[in-house]
């Protein structure tokens, strides 16, 4: 589908693009509010105030749940996606973080990841039962608080 305005190739270019997951994953970066919002700009000025102030709101939330009950980081990137759907810089953002945890899941698969992991975690393991066990014969199941000189 080579016209005689484009260059040799072009047009093919452009077509072996779409449809891909790469041409998904690379959508251009902008506002993706409605047309009609956007074609006006004082509409458009207080979408993205509207956005804004609820992809804080999420965000704010997501942080109070880093230190109360609840998944934290998954509401404040969740905040960051609703940021995400207008604003470049989240966009930015958030393709970063989806790049260094799908690059993070992927080595955690690596075997030789997964055997560092697990005699680490059973070397730990091993520590905190022996310090329990030192505490245990030379204080009995006292409270460190109600432990009298000896």
């Amino acid at each position: 589908m080579n016209t005689g305005s484009n260059k040799p190739g072009e047009a093919v270019a452009a077509e072996d693009r779409t449809g891909t997951d790469e041409a998904a994953a690379e959508r251009a970066l902008g506002s993706r509010a409605p047309d009609f919002i956007k074609a006006r700009r004082a509409l458009h000025l207080s979408w993205q105030v509207g956005v804004f102030i609820v992809g804080l709101a999420v965000v704010v939330a997501g942080v109070a749940m880093l230190v109360l009950p609840g998944p934290g980081w998954v509401v404040i990137f969740g905040g960051m996606a609703i940021w995400a759907t207008e604003f470049v810089w989240a966009q930015i953002v958030l393709r970063w973080t989806k790049r260094k945890v799908t690059e993070a899941a992927q080595r955690a698969l690596d075997p030789k990841v997964r055997r560092r992991n697990i005699i680490l975690t059973s070397v730990g393991l091993v520590i905190v039962a022996a310090l329990a066990g030192i505490y245990l014969w030379k204080f009995g199941l006292q409270m460190p608080w109600k432990i009298e000189d000896q």
